[in-house]
């Protein structure tokens, strides 16, 4: 017999056990996270703020019709007011429920629908959301993230920043901004590589967002919605000076790959952290991320580590996506995260349990990361040519989620069980040979079909969504902003 045939029939095999004997075993409690999961501690974020983002949108609308006659000094006076109480601020220490944090929100609301209708100000715009940001941030490192009132004030100011920056890029004209924003360039004594005009140091941690529907679930599914769906995490060898990206993905645990590969792989949005410089346990040890980046690194060269869906950050036999660097800057007295994400709704923590995840008061969700007052934003990038798509990918996530909260549940078929069972086996094979499966590592098959119908669902609900938005486009005469997509997502789900 060939070794090939061999093979095929050690598959086959594999494959009829599979079918015997594997549902009963892989449907056993303990394997699969139960549906059900603890009350909740906290309570959600929510904005409760429809009416104040329409009356934005009238604004707009307003003056797109007037032509802006004579408010373009007045544009120039509230950006300059936005400047001067964002002076005001940096040079005093300021607790996170400070009124000035209320008077600087609003600013940076009511001033950007004059940015974007009147095509003025776009640049000092940006820069005035980029540096509101280095001065938020540095203010929140006398905050403890332990606080509510802190994190609040960090999420409507920097997430508020980046919706309101978004708004405005939306309906500008193509070209009229750069995909690359620059933040606080962060000094760092380790070991950089300079990859697409942008400074990576060992250490440096990206977040990013990927294209796929279970991202968008990702960075919406948390008690502050976000933007940012993975970690990956920098090491930059010292003597080749190639920057190595150490990363876990559900379908092969942790893996390196180059800086190149990282980028290759689609990606919606990108921001670099830097850890700050002047950090206790940096000013003792300036080469203190690259020793961690080194560790990451050597982990998971030196052998197999398994994706975990739990998204348990204490147990580091298997690692998520933010343990990849949480656990290594951990080792070396950095605890990443100083504000622990939580999951409060009850509809969403049942839908992430019937996926696998057990840990919903205490984790580490991706988006959290640029509220840790221990790091820089160094950089952030955004595709222009997928900026609605990453819209279009949150709204129909955020409406999935009200219909988790009014009793929707994640099912599937169950005539496709026996399926996924032989899926499930064959994957389990492959991954003895260290290769990926179609379903992932650590992911019982069941929850594999819940999956794959979440998919399915947001993506019909994505395309009428997309064809919606272009009729608003073509009705108003500009991009649908994102409350307005909301509730056309709404009415899509709904089915009116």
């Amino acid at each position: 017999m060939t070794c090939r045939r061999m093979i095929r029939h050690v598959v086959l095999l594999a494959l009829l056990l599979a079918v015997t004997f594997l549902p009963p075993i892989l449907d056993c409690p303990g394997l699969e996270a139960a549906t059900q999961s603890s009350p909740a501690i906290r309570q959600a974020f929510v904005w409760n703020e429809d009416s104040y983002w329409m009356a934005l949108e009238s604004k707009y609308a307003e003056l797109r019709q007037t032509s802006c006659k004579g408010v373009e000094a007045d544009i120039r006076l509230r950006l300059d007011g936005l400047k001067k109480l964002l002076a005001y601020i940096d040079a005093r220490k300021l607790n996170p429920d400070a009124p000035e944090f209320d008077k600087l929100e609003r600013g940076m609301f009511e001033s950007a629908p004059l940015v974007s209708a009147c095509n003025v100000g776009l640049a000092e715009y940006l820069d005035f959301a980029a540096d509101m940001r280095a001065v938020v941030k540095r203010q929140s490192e006398r905050w403890g993230m332990k606080s509510e009132a802190a994190r609040i004030t960090l999420y409507r100011l920097l997430y508020g920043a980046r919706g309101a920056v978004e708004e405005i890029l939306m309906q500008a004209p193509a070209g009229a901004y750069p995909a690359l924003m620059r933040g606080t360039d962060e000094p760092s004594a380790t070991p950089f590589a300079d990859v697409r005009n942008v400074r990576l140091h060992s250490g440096d941690i990206l977040v990013s967002r990927g294209g796929a529907p279970t991202s968008a679930l990702i960075a919406r599914g948390n008690d502050y919605p976000g933007n940012f769906s993975h970690i990956a995490f920098v090491y930059v060898d010292p003597m080749t000076k190639e920057a190595k990206i150490v990363e876990a993905h559900i379908e092969v645990g942790v893996v390196v790959s180059t800086a190149e590969q990282y980028l290759t792989d689609k990606k919606l949005r990108v921001m670099l952290l830097r850890p700050r410089m002047d950090l206790s346990q940096m000013v003792k040890d300036p080469l203190l991320p690259h020793k961690a980046a080194e560790y990451a690194y050597k982990r998971a060269t030196e052998g197999h580590i398994p994706y975990d869906f739990s998204m348990d950050y204490r147990d580091h036999s298997k690692l998520f996506c933010s343990e990849v660097a949480s656990e290594a800057y951990a080792r070396f007295d950095v605890n990443l995260w100083a504000g622990l994400s939580h999951i409060s709704s009850p509809g969403l923590r049942r839908w992430l349990a019937a996926f696998g995840v057990k840990h919903f008061d205490e984790t580490q969700e991706p988006s959290d990361l640029e509220y840790d007052p221990q790091l820089r934003v160094v950089a952030e990038w955004r595709d222009p040519e997928t900026l609605k798509k990453d819209r279009i990918d949150n709204a129909v996530t955020d409406v999935m989620l009200d219909g988790a909260e009014k009793g929707d549940e994640p099912g599937y078929h169950l005539y496709l069980l026996p399926l996924a069972h032989v899926a499930k086996a064959y994957s389990m094979l492959l991954n003895q040979f260290g290769k990926a499966g179609p379903i992932p590592e650590g992911m019982p098959a069941a929850a594999a079909l819940r999956s794959r119908e979440y998919m399915e669902k947001h993506k019909l609900i994505e395309e009428r969504l997309a064809a919606e938005a272009e009729n608003y486009k073509k009705k108003h005469g500009y991009e649908a902003p994102y409350w307005a997509l909301v509730k056309l997502a709404l009415a899509v789900r709904e089915g009116r």
